[in-house]
């Protein structure tokens, strides 16, 4: 299953989230997951959908894109877990 990051270089709260989910991952209930980073600045279209609201978390189920409503930087690995399981 595939995860969907859209971020910018320099977006400290996307750094966060990128780095907790890369630590999520790492443990064996995670392992299959496989994220993607799209830096927004790489395609006007991208940029123009989020300049404003990165980080913007996605998981593809299905062939679908489902949108992982945004967490509070202060969010815990532990709490970020459970908020994938809901969506996962």
């Amino acid at each position: 299953m595939q995860l969907i990051l859209y971020s910018k270089p320099g977006c400290h709260l996307c750094e966060g989230l990128q780095e907790k989910l890369q630590t999520i991952m790492q443990t064996d209930d995670f392992a299959y997951l496989q994220l993607e980073v799209r830096d927004i600045t790489t395609r006007e279209d991208w940029f123009a959908a989020y300049q404003y609201e990165v980080p913007v978390l996605y998981v593809v189920k299905d062939d679908n894109l489902q949108t992982i409503p945004r967490s509070s930087p202060r969010t815990s690995v532990t709490q970020l877990e459970k908020i994938l399981r809901s969506y996962i």
